[in-house]
């Protein structure tokens, strides 16, 4: 039964990862299909995340309302017929529509599994999971580029969605035979869905984790979106190739979440944290000093990349526990707070990557030096308010 609902989470999770990923070896051929520079093409990413964002703010307390499976359900089956609806798009301005109501099922995924997550589990359980579900979850980008390219090589570009749609059928299934983990009835108005909003804004140490684990999503998100322009334009890759090298950076979240899972009592929740910021750091200033030197090339800009990916993997499930820890009821209003603030970076971001930068490395080397030193410097200023709060239940800080 813990199998089958942890695998469960990893698939509803990583709808973000599955509904993107899998088409950015596409990303080359559209533009040149339908004439579109990188900056127009790359909307259907940012919409995608920007709707999905929004989307998340809705779910969430609709869940604490009414139940989790209800509105889930109805996620899945709009991002089904949303799917289909991609792959019949006969312009990107189609397309754009298309995944803007994609994004919108999608977002149900997200907020209501972490509150799925919290109703079912204990805090010292939920960690480990969360670090199981991570591990499952880094398959997501290391498979789907994969499968993105051989079905452009094979098939053509719109049974790419076709895939993803498939994908949702799968989860649905899962869902419906999931029991449910909420019974629902906490707000029955828009009063009080806005003050559960309230409660959770104005919790200081759920905001302050939400904050840094927002910001760290700005490089790896610039990386998602400007990775097929670097590694098939820049360095002139193959679309097959640039999978194996997408799907090596993802390898390294897998061996940070698993770090994470394996040590993660020994090493502590609060150690694993500030390690997981330092890391992030570290990379985006050896993707500057290796830019610098004049090393431009696909394993000069892969290897910092994967130091940074590990450690969000090291990093991020412990502050996502952390952040759930901090609330005792609202759990689907913290989530999507939590999952909106760091999609909505990660959109930002997508956005600023696709401008006309002269060298994308060296801006995606500044946003992960910059993002990881507010990160780092925040949760040093928030953590021994954090500590106070959980060493009576947690040892090992």
């Amino acid at each position: 039964m813990m199998i089958g609902f942890v695998l469960l989470l990893a698939l509803l999770t990583a709808f973000p990862p599955l509904a993107t990923d899998m088409y950015l070896a596409a990303i080359p051929h559209l533009q040149e299909v339908w004439g579109q520079p990188l900056a127009v093409v790359n909307l259907t990413l940012v919409f995608f995340f920007v709707s999905y964002c929004v989307s998340l703010l809705v779910y969430g307390p609709l869940s604490d309302r009414f139940g989790r499976k209800p509105p889930l359900i109805s996620g899945l089956l709009l991002f089904i017929a949303a799917g289909l609806l991609c792959a019949l798009s006969t312009s990107i301005w189609m397309l754009i529509g298309a995944r803007v109501i994609q994004a919108t099922g999608a977002g149900a995924a997200s907020a209501i599994s972490m509150a799925m997550a919290k109703d079912r589990l204990e805090s010292g359980i939920r960690e480990r999971v969360l670090s199981q579900v991570s591990v499952i979850m880094a398959l997501a980008p290391m498979i789907s580029p994969m499968i993105g390219s051989l079905i452009m090589e094979y098939l053509s570009w719109p049974w790419i969605f076709v895939a993803q749609a498939a994908m949702g059928v799968i989860a649905l299934l899962g869902v419906i035979t999931t029991p449910e983990s909420h019974a629902g009835g906490e707000g029955d108005s828009l009063r009080a869905l806005v003050r559960s909003y309230r409660r959770v804004l104005v919790n200081g140490r759920l905001m302050g984790v939400v904050a840094c684990n927002a910001l760290i999503a700005l490089p790896l998100f610039s990386f998602i979106a400007g990775s097929s322009n670097i590694y098939i334009k820049g360095f002139g890759m193959g679309e097959t190739v640039f999978a194996l090298f997408f799907g090596a950076n993802a390898l390294c979240f897998m061996i940070g979440s698993m770090t994470c899972m394996r040590f993660g009592k020994r090493i502590g929740t609060m150690r694993m944290i500030t390690l997981g910021y330092s890391g992030i750091v570290a990379g985006g200033l050896l993707i500057l000093l290796l830019a610098a030197s004049g090393s431009a090339s696909p394993l000069g800009f892969a290897l910092p990349m994967g130091i940074i990916t590990f450690s969000l993997g090291l990093g991020r499930p412990p502050a996502n526990n952390l952040a759930l820890d901090q609330v005792r009821r609202d759990a689907g209003t913290a989530s999507s707070t939590m999952v909106f603030s760091y999609f909505i970076c990660g959109a930002m971001a997508m956005f600023l990557v696709s401008l006309n930068w002269p060298d994308k490395v060296i801006f995606i080397g500044r946003l992960s030096t910059a993002a990881g030193t507010a990160a780092l410097g925040l949760w040093l200023l928030i953590r021994k308010r954090l500590v106070s709060s959980r060493r009576g239940n947690n040892p090992a800080v």
